[in-house]
């Protein structure tokens, strides 16, 4: 499920983000990484608004640092509209 607009997907069209046991946030790409993870929705909009509205915090339970929005939204470009 997208965790901004809330609509259920196939799991390989979604993007993940995972935190691991060090703390760390990345985007999995091969959704086989180890750690706590939340999906995103392959649309341009979703990704703008989680960087936007900061999503991530609210499914983390965490503050999320600032690189790592804007990582997700550099590598946007990848997602389909």
């Amino acid at each position: 499920m997208c965790i901004v607009c809330k609509n259920m997907f196939a799991k390989n069209d979604l993007v993940r983000v995972v935190r691991n046991k060090q703390g760390e946030y990345l985007i999995d790409t091969t959704s086989k990484a180890n750690g706590r993870g939340a999906y995103i929705c392959k649309n341009k909009d979703c990704v703008v608004k989680c960087c936007e509205k900061r999503y991530l915090n609210k499914a983390f339970k965490a503050e999320v640092k600032d690189e790592v929005y804007a990582n997700l939204k550099e590598n946007y470009e990848l997602i389909k509209d």
